[in-house]
């Protein structure tokens, strides 16, 4: 028996299950979802099957057909993979299990009315990635397991659903539907409920399951995409501006790639606690509000959530290990996506901020190289834990690397190829290497396949970008340590971008004062990006400018996407001797405003603080 995943017990020897059908009944005063999943598998199957579970509760296991129990076993949770479900079957092609999740469960955010924006209703809203959907349904919680499924939500008729699946029907409860579950009929029909049906009919990675219910509304802004978000004008207005080009970079896509293969391209603008700034769950991408810059710049996170229709959810890496084949070619095709729309100057500032970052992760990760490799072991490893940049920009360095090498219409060509030949499936980086070699010949004689993918740290012959403006503003970053601010009429017309690789080519040890001016002159501190604000405090925090730690405070308790949290709380806690102040601040802020965070954040800043504190 082997585990075909390090974070998952679901075994090689195992049939993996082809469809799930799920009823969910919401229960929001006690942050819990009462529920039935009806696993269906490609042949009979008889002796145990292995699930993932985390915090559920699980009730019984049914025969469909008659009802009878099955024998079943829940372990004592591993603190990375959670609980073991065993499920014995004798001769099954379907089973169904009933169960509970919990208030605790890692994937879901419950959020009270004063958390929304509205203050009237409740939300509720799902990150399964990495290994979470396991909190939300048993299942096989590996990318390696694609499954089809259709879900049935349950909830108060004064709310609606969304889903990363196609919407069927909006109806009464019917009598006999919730009766498997454990709020069976009475509350399944209870006065003021209303069921949301929806379909997804390919066969998707179990962490692209997602849905949001709340009071909301959406705007159509092209043929196939709505926005959505809490039904507030201001910000479905603000959304729909500022993704207004969203057709556009569709069609991109599929001139680049080939075919969009999800039929509609939606996006759900989440609270502020949302802690990424997007999730490309098919259909429904869940984005962050902090991407509503109002110069449409925020788009650029529209473009990598959309180029995962290609290369993430088309194609989807087999184990967290292999993230590279997902995070890597999406920003390689993010890049290339605009370029087309915004042109090669924007592109080149992308890719120079990546650059910065991707040198910063291998400074973070000085003591674990394992991580800064393409191709990782992360037995024993929560992926929480290690996520960063270095799957996304080494990644991206890589496949630029490869484009240089063979040219850019021989590589287009082949990534139309390796797209069309492996989609709907999930691959490893051995049979993508495989496939690079019989597709692209000799090329392991101009690029060291093996130092990229295996080898740590930044390969010599990866390429920081060559643009007029990516290297003036650089050059003005490094005339700031001679004492020269820039000039008004010299950034009168840069955009949240080129602010933020300015600032990220800044010497970490400035004065205060200098800090100070700089923030008199262009009020950064104030900025609406907070790609912007969060580059200038963390310089603030370096140079301990105190009188920047109230905006410190207000942006840890204003956001929750760990792209501003974990380096905002490192910048506070990191270093020995003279830190108390601040890391007498960074205890304080968290736990205020720790129950505004979703359980992922809370989780790797718990991390943090505990390292530090």
């Amino acid at each position: 028996m082997a585990p075909i995943d390090p974070h998952s017990f679901t075994e090689s020897t195992h049939p993996l299950a082809t469809h799930i059908s799920l009823s969910l009944f919401f229960d929001f005063p006690s942050s819990t979802i009462h529920a039935s999943a009806l696993l269906t598998l490609p042949a009979p199957h008889s002796g145990p099957l292995s699930l993932d579970a985390r915090a559920l509760t699980v009730h019984s296991v049914l025969d469909p057909q008659s009802s009878a129990p099955l024998p079943f076993s829940l372990s004592s949770p591993d603190p990375i993979k959670g609980c073991h479900l065993t499920v014995s079957l004798s001769n099954h092609s379907s089973f169904l299990i009933v169960y509970s999740t919990s208030p605790s469960s890692s994937a879901l955010q419950w959020l009270s009315p004063p958390q929304t924006f509205n203050k009237t209703l409740p939300f509720v809203y799902t990150q399964c990635q990495a290994i979470h959907a396991r909190s939300v349904f048993p299942c096989q919680d590996t990318p390696a397991a694609r499954v089809r499924y259709a879900a049935k939500l349950n909830v108060p008729r004064q709310l609606s659903a969304v889903m990363s699946a196609r919407h069927v029907d909006r109806r009464d409860p019917i009598a006999g539907e919730g009766a498997a579950l454990v709020s069976a009929d009475a509350l399944w029909c209870a006065e003021g409920r209303v069921v949301e049906e929806f379909v997804m009919e390919q066969p998707i990675p179990p962490y692209l399951f997602a849905f949001a219910v709340g009071e909301l509304g959406f705007r159509e802004v092209g043929p196939r995409t709505r926005v959505y978000s809490e039904a507030v004008p201001a910000v479905l207005e603000s959304a729909a501006t500022e993704f207004a080009s969203t057709e556009d970079m569709i069609r991109q896509g599929e001139a680049l790639f080939g075919p969009y293969e999800w039929e509609r391209f939606d996006l759900l603008v989440l609270p502020p606690s949302f802690p990424y700034g997007g999730m490309e769950n098919p259909r429904m991408t869940f984005l962050t509000p902090t991407v509503l810059k109002g110069d449409s710049s925020g788009a650029q996170v529209v473009a990598h959530e959309l180029a995962h229709s290609w290369t993430g959810n088309l194609i989807t890496n087999k184990t967290n290990e292999h993230f590279w084949l997902n995070e890597g070619f999406t920003t390689y095709a993010e890049r290339r996506i605009v370029e087309a729309v915004q042109g090669e100057d924007r592109a080149a500032l992308n890719i120079g901020i990546g650059w910065r970052g991707l040198n910063k992760e291998m400074e973070r990760f000085k003591d674990n190289l394992e991580v800064t490799k393409l191709k990782t072991n992360q037995e024993g490893v929560d992926p929480d834990d290690v996520y960063s940049e270095v799957p996304y920009e080494k990644g991206f360095q890589f496949l630029w690397r490869i484009e240089r090498q063979v040219g850019r219409p021989a590589f287009d060509e082949f990534l139309k190829k390796y797209i069309a030949t492996f989609k709907f499936q999930s691959i490893d980086t051995d049979t993508f290497l495989d496939f690079l070699k019989a597709n692209l010949p000799g090329i392991e004689k101009e690029v060291d396949l093996i130092l990229w993918t295996e080898g740590t740290g930044i390969p010599p012959d990866a390429y920081e970008p060559v643009s007029s403006i990516y290297s003036k503003i650089v050059s003005m970053a490094n005339e700031f340590k001679l004492g020269r601010m820039p000039r008004e009429d010299e950034v009168a017309d840069w955009q949240g971008q080129e602010w933020e690789l300015y600032l990220e080519n800044l010497p970490k040890s400035i004065e205060a004062s200098q800090i100070l001016e700089l923030n008199s002159r262009f009020r950064l501190s104030e900025s609406k990006d907070y790609e912007v604000k969060v580059a200038f405090l963390l310089l603030a925090i370096a140079s301990k400018c105190k009188e920047h730690y109230v905006e410190v405070e207000k942006t840890l308790k204003a956001v929750g996407r760990k792209k501003y949290l974990v380096p905002l709380y490192s910048a506070l806690v990191e270093g020995g001797t003279g830190k108390e102040e601040e890391k007498i601040l960074a205890k304080r802020v968290f736990a205020e405003a720790r129950d505004t965070y979703h359980p992922i954040a809370q989780g790797v800043i718990e991390t943090i603080l505990s390292k530090h504190i």
